[in-house]
């Protein structure tokens, strides 16, 4: 097995996990039984999504596919607005 995501949270992880399952690529959680025994503090980044070997590139190419760690774009706040009535056209 190998690990192809890191997971910030536990839903990052069965997000990924999805994803991953609906490209017909089998998943394990490593550590997901650990975060109900950290107490009320939420533990970060003890999540691994793994694949077996075989399946690396491919899961890889989805993970890839899902942008995870991108910024989603800033919308232009002023491509939706109409221009002003006094402004000749």
């Amino acid at each position: 097995m190998r690990v192809v995501y890191e997971a910030a949270h536990l839903i990052d992880a069965h997000l990924v996990r999805h994803a991953l399952e609906d490209a017909g690529i089998p998943v394990f959680l490593r550590g997901e039984a650990l975060i109900g025994g950290m107490g009320e503090l939420p533990l970060f980044g003890a999540v691994q999504v793994c694949v077996p070997d075989a399946a690396w590139a491919q899961a890889d190419g989805v993970v890839r596919e899902l942008a995870l760690g991108d910024p989603p774009a800033e919308p232009d706040p002023y491509a939706a607005m109409p221009p002003p009535a006094w402004l000749p056209a």
